[in-house]
């Protein structure tokens, strides 16, 4: 059984400390510099964005990882330090070499993130002073202040920590991450930092953080557009007592569950915080002839801006919806696709066999209204499953993004 702690932070894991602070790189003196540390020598595994236009953050911790043993990660937000070239990248260097300097660990063990506006220089006179101060905050209650100054657009901080068991012994994994424009499901879609103590080896748990990125991250989308720093980590100090997963056991089914627990939640959050959002979407697609077609499925009807706006306006156009399953280029027959509005126990059909199904419009329009929509989709073709999330989109997103940098 997999238990969600109260309030979890991501130092709910043991063995790993947090801080949050304000270093002066945003304007508005929020928190804007973040770290998180492992107590012992830590492995780790990422998930880094597939835009071809890096960032410099992105492109060394592509290095770092091939390090047997890692201890942290530095983030400031407030500047991407994308598309800044030689200078950017000797800056995020430098910034994992001032952090391995005051905590007396290996450079290449400290991974370094950054997230807001691109093509802007850090401003590294202020960051450095930060560097030098942020590691005297470390606490293991520092998991709250972490997670806020990681935050641009967000508009609440995202969090969560839980605990199962693996051969009776107790296991964490907690997470935090940010998110809230620039997201669609192409790796990482944001940045986030996972702990855990669990006992697996690096291959082992590469393998598990892949694959559960690829139904969680992978599967979010609040406008179209995959950031250049999008970057997924998380790390494992193997405190626990769990013996080693080294395999595709029981332990390491039971390491998966929760991991996509985490990761899922996180996406969600990342969803429903979207820019400009009112209501979080989920599209669950049900019975597609392979696990490609279903999630192929269900992040067509999440990206259509059609789609998002008709949720936004709370409109009952089917036609949308059946519109961008039809684009998603998945086998199925049109004539045997099933779709319904789902709200918890509440479900009502608006295509029946491929055509427009008579409903009761006074029930529709009161799931419309509610903060989550559910879209079901049988594809009634075979017997894989997927779900994407998103959010509607309303007339706040183009605020939020004409007026980004102003």
């Amino acid at each position: 059984m997999i238990t969600i702690l109260k309030d979890g932070t991501i130092t709910s894991t043991p063995g790993f400390q947090a801080a949050g602070m304000t270093a002066g790189i945003k304007e508005s003196g929020k928190k804007d510099l973040s770290f998180v540390f492992s107590e012992e020598p830590a492995i780790a595994a990422v998930a880094l964005t597939q835009n071809k236009f890096r960032a410099a953050p992105v492109d060394l911790c592509a290095k770092f990882i091939e390090q047997d043993q890692h201890r942290g990660i530095i983030i400031n937000s407030g500047n991407a330090n994308a598309c800044t070239g030689d200078e950017g990248a000797a800056n995020a260097l430098e910034m994992c070499e001032i952090i391995a300097k005051e905590m007396n660990v290996d450079t290449e063990s400290i991974f370094v993130a950054s997230t807001g506006v691109i093509g802007k220089q850090l401003p590294m006179d202020i960051i450095r002073k930060g560097l030098t101060q942020i590691p005297t905050k470390l606490s293991r209650e520092g998991g709250n202040e972490a997670a806020a100054a990681i935050m641009t657009t967000d508009l609440t901080a995202k969090q969560i920590a839980v605990y199962f068991e693996i051969d009776g012994e107790i296991v964490t994994i907690s997470g935090m991450a940010k998110g809230s424009g620039m997201i669609h499901p192409n790796m990482a879609t944001m940045i986030a930092v996972l702990t855990t103590d669990a006992n697996i080896t690096k291959e082992m748990l590469q393998k598990s953080f892949s694959a559960s990125v690829n139904t969680s991250y992978n599967m979010i989308s609040v406008d179209g557009d995959t950031s250049t720093n999008d970057s997924a980590f998380i790390f494992a100090n193997g405190k626990a007592n769990n013996p080693l997963i080294d395999g595709n056991s029981d332990a390491y089914i039971a390491f998966k569950r929760a991991l996509d627990t985490v990761n899922q939640a996180l996406a969600k959050m990342i969803a429903r915080d979207g820019e400009g959002a009112t209501k979080l979407l989920e599209v669950r697609v049900e019975h597609a002839r392979s696990l490609a077609d279903a999630q192929s499925v269900a992040k067509s009807v999440i990206t259509s801006s059609l789609v998002k706006t008709a949720i936004f306006g709370e409109d009952a156009n089917w036609g949308r919806i059946i519109c961008a399953v039809g684009n998603a280029g998945a086998e199925y027959d049109p004539s045997k696709v099933q779709v319904f509005i789902e709200n918890g126990d509440i479900k009502v059909q608006i295509v029946a066999d491929g055509s427009g199904a008579s409903f009761d419009t006074e029930l529709l329009d009161k799931l419309l209204k509610e903060d989550t929509v559910t879209i079901f989709v049988d594809l009634m073709n075979g017997g894989s499953t997927a779900t994407a999330w998103g959010c509607d989109l309303s007339y706040d997103y183009v605020k939020i993004n004409a007026d980004y940098r102003t």
